[in-house]
Parts: C-alpha cells; structure tokens; sequence
C-alpha cells in the first residue's frame, strides 16, 4: 500500500486506526479526512490504494463517498468502518463497492489481522457482518445456476468464496497464479463485480457454496 485515505469525523478514532495502519503497512503514506467535503477534495487532487471510510459523517454518509470512489478510482479498495451493523447501511455500502465492512467495535488486535489479511487476498469482514451476509443469502428463494461461467471458473469462484488466496487457489488446482488471475478477472466480469466480498456473495446466492462451508471470519 502505498497512499491510505482515513475517513473519520472523530479525530481519536482517527488516529486509532493510523497506528493500525502504519503497523500493518508501514510505508503507506497517511492521509485524513474529518467529512464528506474533505474526502471529495482528496480524491479530486489524488488515487488511494485503500480507503477506510465511516459512514455517518457531518455533512453526508459514506455510502456515497464509496460510490465516487467507485467511480473515480475503481482500484482502490474501499473498507468501511463503522458502528452500523444493520441490514440497510451493510448491504448499501457492498452494493456501493465496498470490498470490506468492519465494526469499530472489534478488539484492536482483530482489526489488525483484518487489515492484514488484504495483503493476502482476503476480504475485511467482521465475523458478524459475514454471518449477516451469509444468512441474507440463504434466506432468499433458490434460482436456477446459470452462472455463464465455465466449469473452471467455477472451481475458482469456490475457492475464492471459501477464502483461499490466488496462491493457494492456483495450488489446489494445479495451476499458475497467472491462469487462475486471468479466470478471476474474466469471473469479475461476466458476474459484474468488482471484488472478493462480492465474489463470495454471489457463489452463495448461485448456490455454488453452502453458507455452512464458508468461513465465518471471512
């Protein structure tokens, strides 16, 4: 990571989730933003690798700072960090392009390993957030599985709902990272999507993995 938008009205939650970020990419260069106005400025003047954004903010939510990053910057990944665990703020913000959902909440540690965890591939969901999500899914009536992907595909979009890294995923299927990067992308693709949360949203609405197989940490 090379540049990190903070997104926080609360300047001591601000700097709780800079001594996060500087511990778990230390060379990322920090930027701060107290509300709506200042991160739009911010991202009129400059890209972010990642982004953490709240969503109550004094002057508008963070739903629609997601949608301009979205827009504007679709490389960067976008974590929200938040007190709202409800059905609403959850499924608007994915829906927005978050690839990522956190709750304040969580012990300093878990975040840590959360934050961590993007390095290798893995979408930042708190374990209630991912159970929420999950529950969602099951609970909607069954439609039929025609994915427009191919059988290999497929496989990959499992393995990457499941949790598994590109790097893993590759070795299990006895691939390279390349072939199994190239399948991701064309899956991103025909599915419309844009990221791992999402990738793992949709396996389970189409049925290819059960909410029960799934981690709950993921």
């Amino acid at each position: 990571m090379q540049s990190i938008l903070i997104l926080e009205d609360m300047k001591g939650i601000r700097a709780w989730q800079a001594s996060m970020l500087r511990e778990v990419f230390p060379a990322a260069e920090l930027f701060e933003a107290d509300c709506h106005a200042t991160a739009e400025r911010l991202l009129a003047e400059r890209s972010f690798n990642l982004a953490l954004v709240d969503l109550n903010l004094p002057d508008g939510s963070g739903i629609d700072i997601t949608r301009i990053i979205t827009a504007r910057h679709p490389q960067t990944y976008v974590v929200i960090t938040t007190i709202f665990d409800d059905d609403y703020h959850v499924f608007e913000a994915l829906k927005a392009g978050a690839h990522g959902y956190l709750l304040k909440e969580q012990p300093r540690g878990e975040l840590v390993e959360k934050l961590r965890g993007i390095l290798k591939g893995e979408p930042p969901l708190s374990p209630t957030i991912a159970r929420k999500i999950l529950r969602h899914f099951r609970e909607q009536p069954a439609i039929p599985r025609e994915t427009g992907l191919t059988p290999r595909e497929e496989e990959v979009l499992l393995l990457i709902a499941k949790g598994y890294s590109l790097q893993e995923t590759a070795r299990l299927l006895g691939r390279s990272r390349n072939t199994i990067a190239g399948h991701t992308r064309s899956i991103y693709r025909k599915l419309n999507i844009t990221s791992r949360a999402e990738a793992a949203l949709e396996a389970t609405r189409l049925g290819l993995i059960q909410a029960s197989e799934a981690p709950s940490s993921h």
